[in-house]
């Protein structure tokens, strides 16, 4: 990858400190990949004077790569410490002198002997054992001291750190941009799938509102009919509040540059909700009447548990006061809890769904310490291991549930459990069942070894 501009900034930062120790030339460079049998090939980011780069040029170092040269695997990781690196890529780094400093051939016999005379450090750029580049800084009037070495030491360390967080910068923008185009290409689709989806449920609801016509009033199957069309109304709601978050996934994928204080409210409130479709939409403590939102839900409960050889019973008084909730969160809530209740029975058994008025008692549970509704599902089903129960309501956990062959999400529970919170309520789970939520005078019928009971505590509308 190429340098970003941040990174040529701070190495010209960084040759200007070589130049306040009087240095006469400075340059950093970085190591593109060695091929064996050819020159390694150095990039120049940043070098003092800068009008001179010709001449920088020529004062540059040619780094070997013959099958003798120690550096032929830069800029590789190298296996021995960094310390036993910077000292192999002595002998392998050969400066050629500063102009007006020529030597005769005797005196610069070898790599050595021009060290030896301190006029132009060379200090390798390495991290982690991996040699990335170089910096080169001469002088022409004097040598350089120990303490102005270990700067250069310094100076080279940062410069290595800094390559290092730049390259991972640049990969890390490379890897967003590809996912924000993958996420794109999702989003499009799923418009695609929503608008496709649009219209067989519209054929759906239509041939149920003429089934609904030709059954008179006694036939039996007309509760049928007028539930394929209450159920794909509920569909049209769900797939409208699908079809706005699909919107607002699209409006945060191209929000990076803004930083308002209401575009991130909103990316907060998507992110943190699992359904703020439906809380943004909804206002969640209007009055509601449970009666009326357990109606439907038992008609087409009663339905799919005759066809599945189940027992349904359920107790509702018809003096209950109103809650302070949303018909149709409450509606998605109990709907939740009473499908797993169907799908989790064995054929032969029972469910039982109990609605109870609680006056506001001294009871420690905050429940109980205001006035409530509370709805009351109970199944005779296997029940729900221990160590699931305190993970029940995470989001695409089904624990034991997993294992068999009962199809599930593990999303409905997070759901209802986040709808029944944002109405100020509260939802408890017991397994095996609790008998307190069993029927008076049937509970020999509902075995308390197993099964479970999912109780929603609603509080009342004010």
């Amino acid at each position: 990858m190429p340098a970003s501009s941040e990174f040529v900034k701070l190495c010209r930062s960084q040759v200007a400190i070589a130049v306040s120790l009087g240095a006469t030339f400075s340059a950093v460079y970085l190591t593109q990949e060695l091929v064996s049998g050819s020159e390694a090939k150095l990039v120049q980011i940043a070098v003092y004077p800068e009008t001179s780069v010709e001449s920088a040029q020529n004062q540059g170092l040619r780094l070997q790569s013959s099958e003798s040269s120690t550096l032929k695997q830069v800029p590789q990781l190298l296996a021995g410490p960094a310390r036993a690196v910077e000292e192999s890529t002595v002998g392998a780094i050969a400066p050629e002198p500063l102009p007006g400093n020529e030597r005769s051939s005797h005196q610069c016999q070898g790599p050595e002997n021009l060290w030896q005379q301190r006029r132009q450090i060379v200090t390798p750029l390495i991290h982690e054992g991996a040699v990335m580049g170089l910096l080169v800084t001469g002088r022409q009037d004097r040598a350089w001291n120990d303490r102005e070495e270990a700067t250069m030491q310094q100076i080279a360390r940062t410069l290595a750190l800094a390559c290092i967080l730049d390259q991972r910068s640049q990969w890390m923008q490379q890897e967003l941009n590809s996912s924000g185009q993958i996420q794109a290409q999702v989003y499009d689709t799923m418009h695609n799938l929503l608008h496709q989806f649009k219209s067989p449920l519209t054929a759906l609801r239509t041939f149920g509102k003429l089934l609904a016509r030709r059954l008179v009033p006694e036939d039996k199957n007309r509760n049928v009919a007028f539930s394929i069309v209450r159920e794909s109304d509920r569909l049209q709601e769900l797939l409208g509040q699908f079809d706005r978050t699909v919107d607002t996934g699209e409006a945060n994928l191209r929000l990076p540059s803004d930083t308002s204080e209401t575009a991130i409210s909103n990316v907060e409130l998507t992110r943190h909700s699992p359904l703020s479709l439906t809380a943004t939409a909804l206002n969640l403590k209007e009055s509601c009447a449970v009666a009326e939102v357990l109606k439907p839900l038992l008609i087409s409960a009663l339905a799919i548990a005759s066809e599945r050889h189940l027992s349904l019973v359920a107790d509702i008084p018809v003096d209950l006061p109103p809650v302070s909730a949303n018909d149709r969160a409450l509606r998605e809530v109990l709907s939740n809890l009473i499908d797993n209740a169907l799908k989790y029975t064995p054929a032969g058994r029972q469910i039982y769904i109990k609605v109870r008025y609680k006056a506001a008692s001294g009871d420690r549970d905050q429940r109980r310490q205001l006035p409530a509704v509370a709805v009351a599902v109970s199944d005779t089903g296997s029940g729900i291991p221990p160590q699931d129960l305190e993970h029940l309501f995470e989001r695409h956990y089904r624990g034991e549930k997993a294992q068999t062959e009962i199809p599930g999400t593990g999303l409905g529970l997070a759901i209802a459990r986040d709808l029944v919170r944002q109405m100020q309520g509260e939802i408890e789970v017991f397994s095996p069942v609790n008998p307190e939520w069993l029927p008076s005078g049937e509970a020999h019928l509902y075995p308390t070894d197993r099964g479970t009971t999912f109780v929603v505590w609603l509080p009342l509308n004010k």
